[in-house]
């Protein structure tokens, strides 16, 4: 089997890099710059919008996971491009090459798209590959948190201090990457029984965590007791100007992130599990937390 991989370098990519390795499932994969040789991994250089790069990524491939995407942007039309146009193309040149499975890593902002542009572009997105006419499965994961994320890092670091501001009340779901890199290469090598379906993993806490309880569990994870306060929309709002005022194209609270992270409901919908057959969360989140805080120290990123 062929698999054809988008967003290999990223943080969900790595890990499934990794697990394939693991498995000894060959790849090809999509990537900006030049990487480093890596057994059983075949490099492709490009990106979405390189029509060439991404015929050469998906030739006499049976299966395409599609995990590249824009997740935060200073520019609104960065969405689009990079989550829709980028989507179409990809789903064009898939066809093209006679793929037969196509898995794509969409995001539960999916289900609320007026909430946001990102939400509203990978919405967009998943109608793209359901109207594909390839056997797809589209996969919406929570809150992703392991090494290497630097998104959920900001929390970490907020705990050192013992104090972490939170969204209004609410719940949410997380998955740690490991895990959805393993439902990810599952449903590329079993998933044909999830075919044209829509999943939502989680791990395996039903109702998910409730915000201070998330901020409490990230605290006892660098070993520090927290105070969680809820933090008002309009302080949220008025945050998020002055971190792109202050970090400008590398600002973490954006205008755009605030719209969904003030919606109290991010749980995973029991109805869009992954059958258990086929997949479950293997890591506790409390230790996944841990071992990531000491994955941060040792990088000196915490």
């Amino acid at each position: 089997m062929t698999l054809a991989v988008t967003g290999g370098t990223g943080f969900v990519g790595q890990a499934v890099v990794e697990e394939a390795c693991r498995r000894n499932i060959p790849l090809r994969a999509l990537a900006r710059r030049e990487q480093a040789p890596c057994t059983g991994v075949e490099w492709v250089r490009g990106d979405l919008a390189d029509e060439a790069a991404l015929r050469a990524l998906v030739e006499g491939a049976e299966v395409v996971l599609h995990i590249a995407g824009v997740v935060n942007t200073p520019d609104p039309m960065g969405f689009h491009l990079g989550n829709v146009t980028g989507t179409e193309t990809l789903v064009e040149a898939a066809r093209g090459a006679g793929a037969q499975r196509f898995v794509f890593v969409s995001s539960l902002a999916a289900r609320e798209p007026q909430l946001s542009r990102y939400g509203r572009s990978k919405a967009h997105a998943e109608d793209v590959v359901r109207a594909s006419g390839l056997d797809w499965t589209i996969v919406r994961p929570p809150a992703i948190y392991g090494p290497r994320d630097r998104e959920i890092l900001e929390l970490f670091k907020a705990a050192r201090w013992g104090i972490v501001p939170m969204p209004p009340p609410g719940r949410a779901s997380i998955v740690h990457v490991e895990d959805l890199a393993r439902l990810l290469l599952e449903l590329v090598a079993g998933g044909e029984g999830v075919s044209q379906t829509v999943l939502e993993p989680d791990d395996g806490r039903e109702g998910g965590w409730s915000h201070r309880e998330l901020a409490k569990a990230i605290g006892a994870a660098v070993g520090r007791p927290v105070w969680a306060p809820a933090t008002p929309r309009a302080v949220m709002k008025a945050a998020s100007w002055l971190d792109c005022r202050v970090r400008k194209h590398s600002a973490k609270l954006t205008p755009d992130r605030v719209g969904y992270m003030c919606h109290p409901d991010w749980v995973s919908r029991p109805e869009h599990a992954p059958p258990p057959t086929l997949w479950r969360a293997e890591i506790p989140t409390r230790k996944g937390l841990a071992t990531t805080a000491a994955w941060y120290r040792r990088e000196g990123w915490l």
